[in-house]
């Protein structure tokens, strides 16, 4: 991405993946969320420019045979989003779409696996993998019922998450919403949020500063 502005390792990544080891430990390593589930690596779901940033810097450090191979895959999909929703042609980002308009999309390509899927069901790029990758899997809690975070968590555990890693969760998601902000204003971006196969290409194709450089 030359030109492009270079970030550093967030720690917020870190974070999120440790306070998800926290949480599956109290409850008792019961999810199923482990090597060998992808079930949430199968179909096109919106990630942030945050993650579009730790996904870039992820394919830089690795081997160019296996980065173009990501790429190519991301770009195949991108141009199939595209041409099914030419707006997209034109902006990959969906933050003012409405739910109406993103589940038709979403439903119709639900079996776009990530462009970071091997073939033995390993992700490519883990240790720089979204936010929502690092977490997912943790059931929700409305404080009256506890619902499955996938169709694959067909129970939930017994044992609910302490109030402590609620109030967490909440920071995290507090530090994200900063980030985020600044994030925006850095790059001049026109929005927060794209579909998963743009994080991996080179070019957003905005017209932020970022394209420009």
């Amino acid at each position: 991405m030359p030109g492009a502005p270079r970030f550093p390792s967030n720690s917020l990544f870190r974070k999120t993946a440790q306070w998800f080891e926290r949480a599956n430990a109290l409850l008792l390593d019961s999810l199923p969320c482990r090597q060998g589930c992808f079930s949430c690596c199968i179909g096109v779901f919106p990630v942030t420019i945050l993650d579009r940033q730790e996904i870039q810097r992820g394919l830089a450090s690795c081997a160019s045979k296996d980065r173009n191979r990501m790429q190519d895959k991301a770009r195949e999909q991108v141009n199939q989003l595209g041409v099914v929703e030419p707006r997209l042609m034109t902006s990959p980002f969906v933050d003012h779409w409405s739910d109406g308009e993103m589940d038709r999309l979403t439903t119709r390509f639900d079996s776009l696996p990530c462009p970071a899927l091997e073939p033995d069901g390993r992700c490519g790029l883990y240790e720089f993998r979204p936010l929502v990758c690092r977490s997912m899997g943790i059931p929700s809690d409305d404080g009256v019922t506890v619902t499955g975070a996938c169709a694959v968590q067909t129970s939930v555990p017994l044992i609910q998450l302490s109030k402590s890693l609620r109030d967490e969760e909440d920071v995290l998601a507090r530090i994200e919403a900063q980030q985020l902000t600044s994030l925006r204003m850095i790059l001049d971006a026109q929005g927060e949020e794209l579909l998963l196969p743009y994080a991996f290409v080179s070019e957003m194709g905005t017209g932020s500063r970022e394209d420009t450089n």
